[in-house]
């Protein structure tokens, strides 16, 4: 407290030395005198008073060079009949001349002055590195400022961008099992739904290193949730390809976190968080501030944050196993279990369990399950209906973030500057509690053994209550995450015209991730003895008396079989690059042609450095891939925008890449156009084509060979031996799989086409529209095989049909690689699957985004309207050449994204006042069962659930200029996820885009010190 203290004071006095006289590098194109003065006031720092209608259609010849902010608005105010006045304060107040501006002939007039001309709001542009005036260019790109987001109710950046309409791909929650295996606290932004890996995250148009844990245990990935959202002033979104100009990442868009970089006071913000059904609560608290002097500019920040875990038992939707949706699938979770070679539950009895009752928080009982005891009798066990609820739904996190951004102007106009970011966090997450079977040494997970006790073949498996543990919090998966991103450089001008910069970017992001195990061979020891030797039919012989199992742990037993693995994974990526521009290149009857080229030489890395017996057969189920490898690069790139007419502008990019790595080098050449066509002063019609060129992610190529174990549905067996049942009732419809995964270092690099073309029309000052149709052809994808399609083809091709009566070649390609990929047992029993990361033929989607922005003021207030639509018309996938088109949209696809997703907000603003209700809809997804491919039309329901929505509210009141308090709601109506009446695996609904939160209230207070008003 005593630092936060001193901070403030310090910043307030060092706010109060601001100067606003300082010479700043300004670049504003010759347009629309309004439009130009915005850009000066966000150039320079500097806020100007000024009546819009008054200046409205006036246009001016633009400033370009290193001057003080007094000059540049001299000189866009020359020949506007305009000039600039001091009040008592000392503001800058722009007032019409006393006497009118002296004639000037037809020629010297601006063309444009004559009629009024319609504006869209202007901000930069991501997409072009030639500054432009207006936000509207030949690619469609969304923005979302600071405001917008606060308004709304967003507390984080996954909140944000999952709002995105455009952000259509399934990614990890923070209770994704698969996430807290692979990338625990990490979260994803995935555009247009071609992998996140595909979308290129940029801060402050610069590249930061990847989350060094791959995605699925996969791919690369940029890790969104621990930019500091507190020092965002702006989003922007670009989406459809971009490679030409940023480079071969971008194939499904770029989104841009721009940064605060003026000094403007000290400013506090304090917020805390709270959910109305209990748990979760939060804390969040940001400091900005930054000082300035004739050549020294600074803007610096600190984000606080502390957010508590919220259980999975603290919500009744997921709280037991009794939440299921099916009466089959309403039993308690096994926690006690031993069968014989048939899978036959052998009953421990009542009085057995009776004495475990105490375990899990005194929910364990003799429970049964029907028709899996000897001669299809129920099967008896020891298990618990409230066990399966001790995950978590949100992690546990706490952290801190640091910026700045720092500049110095020599006395030749040559600037220095400087981004830093650093942050530290500690993240805790619960998957579920430890589990054992027998493994053996060779890591068979079978689980089967001969029990010389009982003289038959046996399997026991056994869970761990949090009692034998020592309490959840030693079950906690724990990531301690630093990341640290520097970009330093110069910048500055020669000639009439040409600007130039040379800049060096390091970002590396570490961590130190461990989770908790159990050992294998000490937890065979404790519970079966020492191995006996092997039987005639080879299965290891033990004596173990089954009292053995049905006992609780000590604290030191349980401490004698549990260990912790530890990685320490890191990624970092260096890029030097040196950018030309010039906005006067040469000059064509409607304006001047402006000009951009980049060079750059970069490299990346990633080392998994797993712990070294997490790659061997020592933990229970556990068999980790190690992975680590670097590349080079380097590129040159340059774009070309041509006025052609007044209403008629061209913009081209080309560019280069090579990379080299393990001996290969991959490059390619890509390049990008787009037109601008204004027939009317208030329509823009547009259209924009892209080819990109990507090369394999490093953990594709250098993955080494690990086991994971999953569970899979056997196919084959369920359409041939129980033809009549479900796959939710099939007795092999949760069979263990062991899952073998290795990279693949002759993977192709991708390649993809892309064009948009639309309109945004402005009939009103107060009213635009935007519509904008994308298609995104994808080749050569580099993806994994999914388990359930491999196991999916092998029984359709071994059968010759799929599940709806389609005949299937069992020669294809598809088919013969299906044959290889499965592994079974002697008995015909589902063992193994093995996959790795592919080229695939094809992936492609297409569709429409709209977007409507509408003002009103009246009597009761400023009403302000917006409005979001995505609607995709295709996304197909082809896995090999010759093979049938998959159309990822229909039932039985095995994919969960919606075809549909839209967003809308109202705000009210009227003196101290303002509120926003901001809404969501997510179109409908398949259900479980389509999603599982088992979806059967003769059973009847939907394959379907059904759209969904959600929305947000906030309030803000002003109690000065300086001074505000802020309510926001999310969730307002406390929605619980949909119900699905197949979901029948926990947490019984879908967790890629839903969740049990519920109702959250957030409480905010800002306060600053010195600077504009709030």
């Amino acid at each position: 407290m005593r630092v936060l203290l001193l901070t403030l004071a310090c910043s307030a006095a060092l706010a109060a030395q601001a100067q606003t006289g300082g010479v700043e590098k300004i670049d504003i194109p010759p347009g629309d005198l309004v439009t130009a003065l915005d850009a000066l006031a966000r150039q320079s720092g500097a806020q100007f008073v000024y009546s819009a209608d008054e200046l409205k259609g006036l246009r001016t010849q633009g400033a370009q060079g290193s001057m003080s902010a007094d000059a540049a608005l001299e000189r866009l105010l020359r020949g506007s009949g305009h000039s600039v006045r001091r009040d008592a304060s000392g503001a800058m107040v722009i007032v019409k001349d006393p006497a009118p501006p002296p004639p000037r002939s037809e020629a010297d007039a601006p063309a444009a002055a004559e009629r009024p001309v319609v504006e869209l709001e202007s901000v930069q542009v991501t997409g072009s590195r030639i500054p432009r005036a207006q936000i509207e260019g030949p690619a469609p790109v969304s923005v979302i400022t600071a405001e917008e987001i606060k308004a709304s109710g967003f507390t984080s950046v996954p909140d944000v961008l999952r709002a995105m309409t455009q952000n259509g791909g399934e990614t990890q929650s923070q209770q994704s099992a698969s996430g807290a295996d692979f990338s625990p606290g990490a979260q994803q932004v995935d555009l247009r739904g071609l992998g996140p890996n595909h979308t290129l995250v940029l801060v402050n148009g610069r590249r930061i290193a990847d989350f060094p844990m791959p995605f699925k245990g996969r791919s690369n990935f940029t890790d969104i949730s621990n930019i500091p959202l507190g020092m965002v002033e702006r989003i922007e979104i670009l989406t459809g390809s971009a490679s030409a100009i940023y480079g071969s990442d971008a194939i499904s868009g770029v989104v841009n976190f721009i940064l605060k970089d003026k000094a403007d006071g000290t400013t506090v913000d304090l917020r805390l968080g709270d959910t109305t059904r209990g748990g979760g609560e939060s804390y969040h608290l940001n400091l900005s501030s930054g000082f300035s002097s004739d050549n020294f500019n600074a803007i610096y920040g600190v984000e606080l944050l502390s957010q508590r875990p919220l259980w999975a038992y603290e919500r009744k939707i997921q709280d037991s196993t009794r939440d299921a949706p099916t009466a089959r699938t309403r039993v308690a979770r096994r926690a006690f279990l031993r069968t014989n070679w048939y899978d036959e539950y052998l009953d421990p009895g009542a009085d057995t369990c009776a004495a475990l009752g105490g375990l899990n928080d005194g929910t364990t009982y003799h429970a049964s399950r029907p028709g899996w005891g000897v001669d299809g009798e129920p099967g008896y066990y020891c298990g618990s209906d409230n066990s399966i609820g001790y995950g978590t739904i949100i992690s546990k996190r706490k952290g801190a973030n640091g910026y700045a951004s720092l500049g110095y102007r020599f006395d030749n106009d040559m600037q220095w500057f400087a981004d830093v970011q650093a942050g530290y966090h500690e993240l805790e997450m619960f998957r579920d509690v430890s589990q054992w079977s027998y493994m053996a040494p060779d890591g068979n997970e079978e689980g089967y053994f001969y029990n010389q006790a009982t003289e038959q073949v046996e399997y026991w498996q056994r869970q761990f209550s949090p009692e034998e543990m020592g309490g959840l919090n030693r079950g906690m998966i724990k990531n301690q995450q630093k990341t640290f991103s520097l970009t330093t450089g110069l910048k500055g001008q020669f000639g009439e015209a040409w600007s130039w910069e040379t800049a060096l970017s390091h970002s590396q992001y570490q961590s130190e991730i461990s989770w908790p195990q159990i050992v294998a061979e000490r937890a065979n020891n404790l519970f079966l003895g020492p191995q006996l030797g092997v039987d005639e039919d080879g299965f290891p012989i033990f004596n173990a008396d089954p009292a053995r199992l049905y006992r609780p742990l000590s604290r030191a037993e349980y401490d004698s079989i549990a260990a912790r693995t530890t990685y320490h994974p890191r990624s970092r990526t260096d890029t030097l690059s040196f950018t030309l521009t010039n906005t006067e290149l040469f000059s064509l009857p409607a304006g001047d042609a402006g000009f951009a080229a980049t060079v750059e030489a970069g490299d990346q890395s990633y080392d998994l450095n797993p712990d070294p017996l997490a790659t061997q057969y020592y933990y229970y189920s556990w068999r980790d891939s190690d992975g680590s490898g670097s590349r080079n690069r380097w590129a040159t790139a340059a774009e070309l925008r041509l006025p052609l007419l007044e209403s008629l502008s061209l913009s081209t990019a080309a560019r280069y890449d090579q990379y080299r790595y393990d001996g290969h080098s991959v490059d390619k050449p890509t390049w990008s156009t787009g037109l601008e066509w204004r027939p009317l002063d208030s329509l823009l019609v547009r259209g924009s084509y892209g080819t990109a060129f990507r090369a394999p992610d490093l953990h594709y190529v250098f993955s080494g060979e690990g086991n994971l174990e999953s569970s899979g549905v056997d196919y084959y067996r369920c359409r041939t031996e129980e033809p009549d049942s479900d796959i939710s009732d099939c007795s092999y419809g949760d069979e263990g799989v062991i899952v073998t995964r290795a990279g693949n270092r002759r993977l192709k690099p991708e390649t993809s086409k892309a064009y948009t073309v639309g309109f945004v029309w402005s009939p009103l000052e107060s009213l635009d529209f935007s519509l904008d149709y994308f298609n995104i052809d994808m080749r050569n994808q580099v993806q994994d095989l999914r388990i359930d399609g491999v196991l999916q083809d092998e029984a359709s091709c071994r059968i010759g049909r799929r599940v709806d009566g389609t005949a299937v070649d069992p020669n294809s390609p598809t088919c013969l690689d299906a044959y290889a990929r499965v592994r079974r047992s002697n008995d015909g029993s589902l063992y193994g699957v093995f996959v790795n990361p592919i080229n695939i033929a094809r992936e492609r989607t297409s569709g429409i985004d709209f977007s409507t922005h509408y003002k009103l003021d009246t009597a009761i207030g400023l009403f302000r309207l917006s409005g979001n639509y995505t609607w995709v018309d295709k996304h197909e996938s082809q896995q090999y050449s010759g093979d049938l088109t998959e159309d990822q949209f229909a039932v039985n696809s095995g994919f969960d994204i919606p075809r549909t997703k839209a967003s809308a907000s109202v705000t009210w603003e009227r003196k101290q006042w303002s509120a926003t209700l901001h809404g969501e809809r997510l179109g409908r997804l398949p259900n479980s069962d389509s999603y599982s491919q088992s979806y059967d039309p003769e059973d009847g329901g939907s394959p379907w659930i059904g759209a969904t929505y959600r929305y947000n509210a906030s309030v803000q009141y002003r109690f000065t200029d300086h001074a505000q308090l802020s309510l926001s709601v999310t969730n307002l109506f406390n929605k619980m996820p949909p119900k699905d009446p197949t979901a029948t695996g926990y947490p019984y609904y879908d967790i890629s885009w839903f969740d049990a939160v519920g109702r959250q209230v957030y409480l905010q207070y800002t306060m600053k010190f010195g600077g504009k008003a709030l």
